[in-house]
């Protein structure tokens, strides 16, 4: 904290600017603050005390206003009549000179906002209102379209700042994709250049690490020092519904963090196999591999607000920060996606964890219907949510509905088989009958199972690893 205070000192001490705004705020907000906010949204973010005047000197917030005025913020920030879009922000309580003050830091959003109907921006001079100015807004929203927040470059980010055993992880799972995937053969740099991680603003001259880039591969500490208020928070809320009965905080980068959260759902939901073709699935993992993916690629990252994963009785649901292109509840059959945040998809996709644009909500309501025989919901907002119902009347029905299927049909596969091997057969030979491909596959689902359950005999048992072994059912 005193590191802290010494940072907004220094703030303080620069004066007011495009990017650092004062008001006096003795024991109330004063009406233009949420004119401030809504111009460091709309430009390129800022800071913002209250308890500060004009000329640098700390006046402090009477003590028995503070929680008066911090109330009074939150419940404007959530009003959509204040501001609109809106917008999560928080209020920190600092003490300078023995007097309080209220901070703020408010980061750049990707979205226009107004303030009680009107559009503002920031200059040196301060806000001012260009929502009868139709060349400024429309350059405001031309500036906003025009770019990502995960395109962000950071300069004085190194690639000393990123974990090789994070490159090294990304590179295995890519080959497993593609085996002569172009990844295998760049260094750390090429490869940050090769996924556009690393890029070049020609209008700036800035370069370097993007944001995604840190997101991705960043050290913990980088990707905080990024974007201090990033997270994600796994919780499991049955028996305590007042609190948890489980929790992560997650705060690493996003291939760990996806890995934690499908931990997290192992842990806590049960699976259920289906039979796919000739390959037993897990529906769990089908179904939530998209919904985890969804609060890691398609939040918006500038937005304090936490991206969630909370599993109840009867539902899981997600929610995230989102930069909305429509409002309401999403028709799988009809939609058009949007990419949020493309280079980080496309990384995903590479390493074999998304498929293309639009696929997961697909994916989550086809596999969700067998799972617990309910359709999931998704609503588009400021926040995105994803509601995957857990009914245990529904829940029954999937099981059974997965398990009869995929018993009958296994059980005829595998009369068949035995009674191909009345013969003595190898197991290339048992494989092609079955018309699997996959050698890990069938000697751990059927050929291990077989053997035993008394069901399968050696030809040589006194060799099981013997290149020249066979199998035969001896009724």
């Amino acid at each position: 904290m005193i590191m802290k205070n010494k940072q907004l000192i220094d703030l303080i001490s620069r004066g007011e600017s495009i990017n650092i705004e004062f008001k006096r705020c003795k024991n109330k907000i004063n009406k233009d603050v949420f004119d401030s906010i809504c111009a460091f949204l709309n430009r390129n973010g800022g800071h913002l005390f209250l308890g500060v005047s004009d000329d640098k000197s700390i006046d402090g917030i009477d003590i028995d206003a503070v929680e008066k005025i911090k109330n009074d913020f939150v419940t404007s920030m959530n009003n959509p009549l204040k501001i609109n879009p809106t917008f999560y922000l928080t209020m920190e309580e600092v003490e300078i000179n023995n007097k309080i003050i209220l901070y703020v830091f408010v980061p750049e959003s990707s979205q226009v906002h107004r303030c009680n109907g009107k559009i503002y921006d920031r200059n040196e001079e301060g806000d001012f209102d260009i929502t009868n100015n139709t060349n400024l807004v429309s350059n405001l929203y031309m500036r906003k379209q025009s770019s990502y927040t995960e395109n962000q470059i950071y300069p004085y980010a190194s690639i000393s700042d990123l974990r090789n055993d994070i490159f090294t992880k990304v590179r295995k799972l890519a080959s497993n994709q593609r085996p002569n995937h172009p990844w295998q053969n760049l260094d750390n740099g090429e490869l940050l250049r090769s996924a556009g991680l690393y890029i070049k603003d020609l209008q700036s001259g800035k370069e370097g690490i993007t944001l995604a880039g840190i997101l991705l591969l960043g050290e913990d500490e980088l990707i905080l020092s990024a974007i201090p208020h990033y997270k994600t928070d796994a919780i499991l809320r049955r028996e305590n519904t007042d609190r948890y009965d489980d929790r992560d905080d997650i705060r690493t980068n996003l291939i760990e963090s996806y890995e934690r959260l499908m931990q997290f759902i192992a842990k806590h939901l049960n699976d259920k196999f289906y039979l796919e073709k000739d390959q037993r699935i897990s529906l769990r993992d089908k179904i939530f591999r998209e919904v985890i993916s969804n609060i890691l690629i398609h939040r918006e990252f500038l937005n304090p607000y936490p991206a969630k994963l909370v599993i109840e009785s009867d539902k899981v649901y997600t929610e995230n920060s989102n930069k909305p292109h429509k409002n309401g509840i999403i028709d799988p059959k009809d939609f058009s996606p949007f990419p949020k945040n493309p280079t980080i998809a496309k990384f995903f996709k590479e390493i074999g964890w998304v498929e293309e644009l639009g696929s997961g909500v697909r994916n989550i309501y086809k596999y969700n219907i067998i799972y617990s025989d309910a359709e999931p919901t998704f609503i588009e907002k400021d926040i995105f949510k994803t509601i995957i119902p857990l009914s245990n009347q529904a829940t029954n029905q999937a099981t059974n509905q997965a398990t009869n299927q995929a018993t009958n049909q296994a059980d005829k596969e595998i009369k068949d088989l035995l009674e191909f091997c009345k013969k003595p057969r190898s197991r290339i030979e048992m494989q092609e009958f079955m018309n699997l491909r996959n050698r890990g596959y069938f000697r751990k689902e059927i050929l291990n199972p077989l053997i035993k359950g008394g069901l399968l005999k050696l030809s040589l048992p006194e060799k099981p690893t013997s290149p020249n072994q066979k199998y035969y059912y001896d009724i």
